[in-house]
């Protein structure tokens, strides 16, 4: 079956899924964090499912393997970033273990994802 965006893709999903997960999460975050950690988490998160979408776009394996790798990249950030929040007690202990079975899922389908493309390059 092939796949006609980058909405279908479970990775996608799943990075959809965490995204939403860290921008409740940072409804947490003290107003004095706005531009700095609190921004950082967003965005970092938020570049997972972007670098999926824009990497599906390319339509060149390569160029994808290259987009699916950054996103891996910006997932590891966010976990970064969500060690932080826990240290400064801006997350819960609870909080931080959900994050991290997301965390677990969205990479081990990115990394299976990444496998598939690197098989189709010619």
């Amino acid at each position: 079956m092939e796949i006609s965006s980058f909405e279908n893709l479970e990775v996608w999903k799943k990075g959809r899924e965490l995204r939403i997960f860290v921008s409740l999460l940072c409804r947490k975050f003290p107003s004095h964090e706005k531009y700095a950690l609190l921004s950082q988490t967003l965005r970092a998160s938020r570049s997972i499912t972007n670098n999926i979408a824009e990497g599906f776009g390319r339509f060149h394996f390569q160029e994808n393997v290259q987009f699916c790798r950054i996103a891996r990249g910006s997932l590891n950030e966010t976990l970064d970033h969500l060690l932080i929040a826990k240290e400064e007690n801006y997350i819960s202990n609870e909080e931080l273990a959900q994050f991290r079975i997301l965390f677990g899922d969205t990479l081990r389908l990115l990394n299976g994802y990444i496998k598939y493309l690197k098989s189709q390059i010619k």
